[in-house]
């Protein structure tokens, strides 16, 4: 995978499209990225009385696809395609 956390990128495909943020989470085995602000889902929390003593109703971002990203250039700010390139020793 060519992004990481910290790296800023915008959603190409699905109901959040348009949308830029900051990847706060990567998972190489799923391929899949969790961004700030982006594909927010709903969990209910019962009441405990340690960690949680409210409970109720939390937003978290869920996480998407690390294909339905693409990074932005930081100097332009708009959307580019990465290469990588093998370095080949000189002979």
């Amino acid at each position: 995978m060519r992004i990481k956390t910290g790296d800023k990128v915008l959603v190409i495909k699905g109901r959040d499209r348009g949308k830029s943020g900051v990847i706060t989470a990567v998972d190489l085995i799923k391929n899949r990225v969790k961004i700030d602000g982006i594909n927010m889902i709903k969990r209910h929390l019962k009441k405990n009385t340690r960690a949680n003593n409210a409970g109720g109703i939390v937003e978290a971002p869920g996480s998407i696809n690390a294909s339905n990203v693409m990074l932005l250039d930081p100097g332009t700010g708009k959307p580019t395609r990465q290469r990588s390139r093998r370095y080949v020793l000189p002979a």
